[in-house]
């Protein structure tokens, strides 16, 4: 059975259909070859059940209010705040980068909006500076990773959703995961930048710097309303999602007027359009997972890779190693959707964490996003920036090193991720 619904999956994507087409025509058919008692309407109802949790209402909240914010001022007001701060130290400029991400991410929640947000702004000023456009590119498609670990994130999401794990947590161990990764990016910035001896940014006055940080005021209340309103009880991520929609259209359209009445509806369509694609994957993963799950595929996968009474350690190992392999060719979403719940039993068994399993995980999601030969960071840069794709990828691997040394970290050390969770919510 699984070796027929892996065949299928393969052709239909050989054939070019889109994802959503092999998974349910896979599970479609081992229902019918292999399930043919059950009533059809029994796959209906999972694949209902799939979008009805209301904690997904919050996937369509958090697009649309990226989208307003991608097309408005939020981002250079970002830029230029950090840039005020950090510009006139050696390497100031990438550890800049690294921060504008890391703070834009936690606006928008979305890998590639910060690519063609925060590198459109800052890749002309790191070149013109004297940095490689290699590294440039690379500190840019990884930095982005952050907007997946620092809320909100819909791959957290999901995740929550489909494991049943409390997204308020998950959000919070999200932050020290991303601490930890701007260190690390700031601390090879910074040598990089002596080595090469690239020279600093002249130092800006403190009227510049709060003027400034007077312009960013704004943009910066999206963090406050997610992690501050979850954090303080005020409301759930749901509600929160809501909110961040409500404060970018005040924000864009009221207050910084980088927007009009008739752009509100084209991006209205945009976001309907992008959640309309990620519902039906949700609702064919859903009924794709019932078929794995009814005919107890999850448990053949473990006992035949030899997982079967394995210990944390090795199932953490496991859980990195496919989720990271997947998401290099498979969209991220469809990777959670087939792989959480092959490896619940195994979380379940081994009494892992799920808020540090589901951190860990999206940590590999965001990584996939920029490791070839298909992560969706990597496309974004080659449209955006125009450039052949080995000179993208070019200057990745140092990066994706830091990467996977953070989650080495995160698996010996697991209160780097738990630390703010227990002292948020235990």
């Amino acid at each position: 059975m699984t070796l027929l619904m892996l065949t299928v999956m393969i052709v239909l994507l050989l054939m070019g259909f889109p994802m959503m087409m092999p998974l349910l025509a896979a599970a479609l058919l081992a229902f019918f070859v292999y399930l043919p008692d059950l009533s059809l309407q029994v796959l209906v109802q999972q694949m209902i059940g799939g979008v009805k949790p209301a904690a997904l209402i919050a996937v369509p909240m958090f697009i649309l209010a990226a989208d307003i914010i991608t097309r408005g001022h939020s981002a250079d007001r970002l830029v230029d705040v950090v840039m005020r701060f950090m510009g006139h130290i050696r390497g100031g400029l990438a550890v800049s980068v690294t921060t504008a991400c890391a703070l834009f991410g936690a606006v928008c929640g979305s890998t590639q909006a910060t690519v063609v947000a925060v590198g459109g702004a800052m890749r002309p000023r790191m070149l013109k500076a004297g940095y490689n456009d290699s590294f440039s590119i690379g500190l840019i498609v990884n930095a982005a990773d952050l907007a997946y670990l620092i809320p909100p994130s819909i791959g957290m999401i999901i995740y929550g959703v489909i494991s049943g794990t409390s997204i308020s947590e998950l959000f919070i161990a999200g932050i020290g995961p991303g601490l930890l990764i701007i260190v690390l990016f700031s601390m090879y910035c910074i040598w990089y930048a002596k080595k090469h001896n690239i020279p600093v940014e002249p130092r800006a006055n403190w009227a510049e710097r709060f003027a400034a940080l007077r312009r960013a005021l704004w943009p910066m209340g999206f963090p406050l309303i997610v992690v501050g309103g979850i954090y303080g009880g005020v409301f759930s991520p749901t509600e929160a999602a809501a909110i961040c929609v409500l404060y970018a259209l005040a924000l864009e359209w009221v207050v910084f007027r980088s927007i009009k009445a008739k752009d509100v509806f084209d991006i209205a369509l945009s976001t309907g359009a992008i959640t309309s694609v990620v519902f039906i994957l949700i609702a064919a993963g859903a009924a794709f997972s019932w078929v794995l799950s009814y005919a107890q595929i999850p448990q053949q996968i473990i006992a035949a890779v030899g997982l079967e009474g394995a210990g944390p350690l090795m199932t953490l190992i496991a859980i990195n190693i496919a989720f990271f392999v997947g998401c290099m060719f498979v969209d991220s979403i469809v990777v959670i959707l087939i792989l959480v719940p092959i490896f619940a039993p195994l979380v379940k068994a081994t009494g892992l964490d799920p808020v540090l399993v589901g951190v860990l995980i999206t940590l590999q999601v965001a990584i996939g996003a920029a490791t070839p030969p298909f992560g969706c960071n990597i496309f974004t840069a080659v449209a955006v920036f125009r450039r052949p794709f080995v000179d993208v990828i070019r200057g990745v691997p140092p990066f994706l090193v830091i990467l996977f040394g953070v989650t080495v970290a995160m698996v010996l050390f697991p209160q780097i991720a738990l630390g703010l969770r227990d002292l948020a919510f235990r």
